[in-house]
C-alpha cells in the first residue's frame, strides 16, 4: 500500500526546492555566476529534489508491483510510466533526469555554472509536472 503522507511529504520538498530554483532561475547570467554561492545553491537544490522524485518512484513502484523494482533510478522512471503513474512523455523525461541525477552524483566535478543556470531556466516545469501528475495519481487510487 502507498504511504499517502510520505509520498505527499516529499512532494512539498520538492516544491520547497522548486522556489529555491525558481528565485535562481530570475538572476541574469551575470548575477548568477558573480556569486560562487549561487551555482552551489542551485545544484544542492537540483540535486535534493532528483533525490526526492527518485524516492517517490521507488516507492509506489514498489508498492504497487508488477514492475521489475531495481535500484536503477532510470528503471524508476520506466517503472512509473508503465504503471501510469506518469505519462509516457513525462517517463521519458524521467529517464533523463536520472541520468542527469547521476551526473550530478558522480561526476559533480564535471558540471559547470553555466550548464546549471540553463536548467534551472529551461526544464523546472518537468518538475511541476511531476508533482501534479503524482498528485493526481494519489487522488485517483
Amino acid at each position: 500500500m502507498i504511504n499517502r503522507e510520505l509520498v505527499r511529504g516529499h512532494l512539498v520538498l520538492i516544491a520547497e526546492y522548486l522556489e529555491g530554483l525558481k528565485k535562481l532561475s530570475q538572476l541574469s547570467e551575470e548575477e548568477f555566476l558573480d556569486d560562487e554561492r549561487n551555482p552551489a545553491a542551485a545544484e544542492s537544490f537540483l540535486r535534493r529534489g532528483l533525490e526526492a522524485i527518485f524516492d517517490i518512484g521507488r516507492h509506489i513502484v514498489a508498492k504497487t508491483g508488477g514492475v521489475e523494482m531495481a535500484s536503477e533510478y532510470q528503471s524508476i522512471a520506466e517503472g512509473l510510466g508503465k504503471k501510469r503513474v506518469v505519462d509516457s512523455e513525462l517517463s521519458r523525461t524521467l529517464f533523463q533526469m536520472a541520468g542527469y541525477r547521476n551526473r550530478l552524483v558522480h561526476m559533480y566535478h564535471m558540471i559547470g555554472s553555466k550548464e546549471l543556470l540553463a536548467i534551472i531556466n529551461d526544464h523546472l516545469g518537468d518538475i511541476e509536472k511531476f508533482i501534479a501528475q503524482v498528485n493526481e495519481y494519489l487522488d485517483d487510487n
